[in-house]
């Protein structure tokens, strides 16, 4: 993660030429940076998974932006040549690696937002699946196309994608191999925006910035709520909706927020 020292003074992490990230004020820009498909591999993963660590702890940080270096690709997942072998203990630890990687984007204390620039294939799409929020460009194309080589997606693809969009298209989508374009992809409900070419990435930073005005404290208060249905039903989470509403009135930002609203002025967050 080139540029990851300078932007955040830390030296808490190993970094990886293959990811780097830049801060846009309360914002960090991450960029899969392998060329030419920007495929994930094992470093990479673990640097991913590292940096979120690390973004966790910064409280400067409210909102995360993910996508491709160049204009044709955001990522097309794993690179093939890794399992061509038939090593079972490398696929198991590659496993293991996607799934901690994106588990711990999934679980990213902030906002997450893809901003999807190009093909998404793959472990790719299982990236942007892990964010909360994906606006795609008009000419990408999305796919989880693992059981054409045999394999299936196992960084929650399986999951995430039948949540979002429905047994129906998930099963059009992995097992019969059917890619979608953004259009498709905005009217099945893969992605929230449809962009032009080149603009994913700044549209993905203006409404990473309106994160800025919510309260930090309360977004990371609120996001488990809402992805709390995905385990259970949605009746089972009110008792502990009530309880976080309860719980922020420990929270010094809770306070500013309600005095900056009375006084008609700028909320000043602290993150805790």
């Amino acid at each position: 993660m080139s540029n990851a020292l300078e932007a955040y003074q830390s030296h808490a992490f190993d970094l990886t030429h293959k990811l780097t990230v830049e801060k846009h004020g309360h914002t960090a820009l991450v960029t899969i940076n392998n060329p030419p498909a920007n495929t994930w591999d094992r470093d990479s993963l673990i640097g991913l998974k590292q940096l979120v660590e690390h973004l966790n702890r910064d409280n400067d940080i409210y909102a995360l932006v993910i996508t491709g270096q160049g204009p044709k690709f955001f990522s097309a997942g794993a690179d093939l040549k890794l399992f061509a072998d038939g090593d079972k203990a490398r696929a198991r630890e590659l496993a293991r690696r996607f799934g901690e990687a994106f588990e711990a984007l999934r679980d990213f204390r902030g906002v997450s937002i893809a901003a999807i620039n190009g093909y998404a294939m793959g472990g790719g799409l299982e990236c942007a699946l892990a964010c909360d929020i994906r606006i795609a460009e008009r000419q990408v194309q999305l796919a989880l196309p693992e059981a054409a080589v045999g394999l299936l997606p196992c960084a929650g693809g399986t999951q995430h994608l039948s949540w979002l969009i429905g047994e129906g298209w998930a099963k059009r989508m992995i097992l019969c191999g059917e890619r979608v374009d953004a259009e498709t992809a905005l009217r099945i409900g893969l992605v929230e925006q449809v962009v032009d070419s080149g603009e994913a990435r700044g549209t993905a930073l203006l409404l990473a910035a309106k994160v800025a005005r919510q309260s930090p404290v309360a977004v990371r208060t609120i996001k488990p709520l809402i992805q709390g249905a995905r385990e259970r039903a949605p009746s089972t989470w009110l008792a502990a909706e009530r309880e976080g509403f309860v719980d922020l009135f420990d929270a010094d930002d809770t306070r500013e927020g309600v005095n900056a609203f009375l006084e008609k002025r700028e909320p000043q967050w602290r993150n805790q």
